[in-house]
């Protein structure tokens, strides 16, 4: 039975990583946003960030609990 991309090592380092690259570009529209003194691009931009957080973060939790721990 072949592995799912999404539950292995990589798989979810691929998925970090294009989350990562994700919220360096939100940011980027976001300061683009700002410097024109536009609310609501800057407003939606923001919101389309959360998002991007939340899966970064859940994807790091993920990865945190595949590493062994010590049972010290």
């Amino acid at each position: 039975m072949p592995r799912k991309a999404a539950n292995s090592k990589v798989g979810l380092l691929m998925s970090l990583g294009s989350s990562a690259i994700a919220v360096v570009r939100t940011v980027k529209q976001l300061r683009r946003a700002r410097g024109t003194q536009d609310k609501l691009t800057a407003a939606d931009t923001l919101a389309g960030l959360l998002p991007l957080v939340t899966s970064a973060l859940l994807v790091l939790r993920r990865l945190r609990g595949r590493s062994p721990r010590s049972s010290g």
